[in-house]
């Protein structure tokens, strides 16, 4: 398991915001020298805490405005076999292995609900598919993110160096640099 501090979740927040950031910007934003970014973002893809950088992309934007959910109930003898299936099909942007009731669960881009019924139609003939469930993603009003959870973890960390961050700097001193506590 990696260890990261507070430091690393700033780098990484700053990355999720713009991946395009230079190192220069970051290190100047976050009160480090260039040499310490450019490590702690090697050592964090080393470690595989940071395993790539994706453009986000509107799928609607592309001709792909619905997006669902599909649960599948499968025979877990044949899992492999059926992910090969589901990789063969360009609608099927994820898929998760679940426990519970339904096996895996598929998110799935279309252009249509006409096309989620190609789609479903399509998947249950991969042999070992029981059953699948389909359910309409309507907005994300909540995206993909992590950087919150990182900071609730890290928040006892420390910085990752003797000398406070800057967001300590900025709360525990007022503008004329004196504490604000003292």
């Amino acid at each position: 398991m990696a260890t990261i501090d507070r430091l690393d979740v700033e780098i990484l927040s700053r990355l999720t915001a713009n991946a395009r950031v230079g190192i220069a910007e970051l290190s100047a934003d976050l009160g480090v020298s260039r040499t310490t970014v450019q490590l702690r973002i090697r050592r964090l893809e080393d470690e595989g805490v940071l395993i790539g950088f994706q453009p986000i992309i509107d799928l609607a934007a592309v001709g792909m405005p619905v997006q669902a959910l599909v649960t599948l109930e499968i025979d877990q003898r044949v899992m492999p076999s059926i992910i090969r299936g589901l990789q063969q099909l360009p609608e099927v942007i994820e898929v998760q292995i679940q426990a519970g009731r339904e096996d895996l669960l598929a998110h799935v881009a279309i252009p249509s609900l006409k096309g989620l019924q190609e789609l479903t139609a399509a998947i249950v003939q991969i042999e070992g598919v029981r059953k699948t469930t389909s359910t309409f993603t309507v907005s994300s009003p909540l995206p993909h993110r992590v950087v919150p959870l990182l900071r609730k973890v890290t928040k006892d960390a420390g910085w990752g160096r003797s000398t406070p961050g800057p967001l300590e700097s900025a709360s525990a001193y007022g503008t004329d640099n004196r504490r604000r506590d003292a």
